[in-house]
């Protein structure tokens, strides 16, 4: 049974007993320690992974097994509707050797509400730390250790019963896979502000990790990059107001005062977003949590008051963003000293990498 602690500080993952877990190890590991650092994002694989099936009603025997692929039915629900949800967690290695998770409890119980949104069942919690846990001890020499690389952690699941009549299915498949990934942008970013395409809508699914919101930004995410742009900053249905930068939630600072979308039914509630806002206010930055418009950001920018603007999520931890273009036209983020985006960086990969005390009780050590 997984001894994962609840405590504010110093929590550890425990994982001497397994009770719950069939292993099956690979003969021979295809890991070169001498390229780990430095991987593309999210292309290459560890050893292992986590399966757990989902029929009759109920969760199944749980299974760490080779990295492989697997075979589903042409009829398999995932394939028709779209009944996939995912996480995006990393694991850490400080200069010690010693292994960290951020703030895991908080993914834990997204993809269960993520699952709930598409009439999923929930993956049981004590599982999923102990899946999580084992899996980490077992793959463990994969943490890239160079600051900057981490082990990229996709926990998902996707419905796998058979059938294409229009209906939740009635077998899933929840699995862990690993990724050992360098930065996920090396550069600050250009983004163009969205005046036709949406991400979600008001009652839809946007505030889910849905497989499907993803799949339908790279259409318009691809005719931005074509024009010259990283990534889009999306708007409302509306196209006035600020939602969402790529994958990211997205920061304004205007003067001194920090400035995020708040959380809705079509904004995901990102994990380094809270933490960014607890960050701020525990130095006494002002933060507001707000609807900003396009016009604002623009009067901002041309008055000088735009001080800083950055996305920030998991994979890319934050990325400060260059320039944004509206209406064809491009404006510039002035680059100021001390900037916010810096500052919030160092500060959590200074958490995350066990390099400073943690007051918030954030990271999470395996031992």
């Amino acid at each position: 049974m997984s001894t994962f602690a609840k405590t504010k500080k110093d929590r550890i993952m425990n994982t001497d007993t397994i009770s719950k877990i069939a292993i099956e190890r690979v003969k021979i590991s295809k890991l070169d320690k001498a390229t780990l650092n430095g991987r593309r994002f999210g292309s290459t694989f560890t050893d292992h992974m986590f399966i757990c099936t989902y029929k009759n009603g109920a969760w199944q025997q749980a299974k760490i097994m080779p990295y492989q692929p697997l075979e589903f039915a042409p009829s398999a629900r995932v394939f028709h509707y779209g009944q996939a949800v995912f996480e995006g967690m990393k694991a850490y290695k400080d200069k010690n050797g010693k292994v960290f998770l951020f703030r895991p409890d908080e993914n834990q119980r997204r993809i269960n509400k993520s699952a709930k949104r598409l009439a999923m069942p929930e993956f049981p919690e004590e599982l999923f730390f102990e899946g999580l846990e084992t899996l980490l001890k077992i793959d463990k020499e994969w943490i890239p250790t160079e600051d900057g690389n981490s082990l990229y952690i996709r926990p998902f699941m996707i419905a796998t019963g058979n059938g294409i009549f229009a209906a939740p299915s009635d077998e899933y498949t929840f699995m862990i896979i690993f990724s050992p990934s360098g930065k996920y942008y090396t550069k600050d970013v250009k983004v163009v502000i969205a005046e036709h395409y949406s991400r979600a809508a008001n009652g839809g699914v946007g505030a889910a990790k849905a497989a499907g919101n993803y799949g339908a930004q790279f259409y318009p995410t691809q005719k931005a990059i074509e024009q010259g742009y990283d990534q889009i900053i999306w708007t409302d249905s509306t196209h006035t107001y600020l939602e969402e930068a790529g994958t990211m939630n997205v920061f304004v600072r205007i003067n001194d005062t920090l400035i995020t979308a708040p959380t809705s039914e079509r904004i995901l509630d990102g994990v380094t977003r809270k933490s960014i806002i607890e960050l701020a206010k525990h130095q006494g930055i002002k933060v507001e949590e707000r609807r900003i418009s396009v016009d604002e950001l623009k009067e901002a920018s041309l008055n000088g008051d735009l001080k800083d603007m950055f996305g920030a999520g998991t994979a890319a931890v934050i990325v400060p963003i260059s320039h944004f273009s509206h209406k064809d036209v491009d404006y510039e983020v002035q680059i100021v000293t001390n900037r916010y985006s810096d500052l919030f960086k160092r500060q959590l990969t200074d958490i995350q990498y066990n390099r400073v005390e943690d007051p918030f009780g954030w990271r999470v050590e395996l031992k």
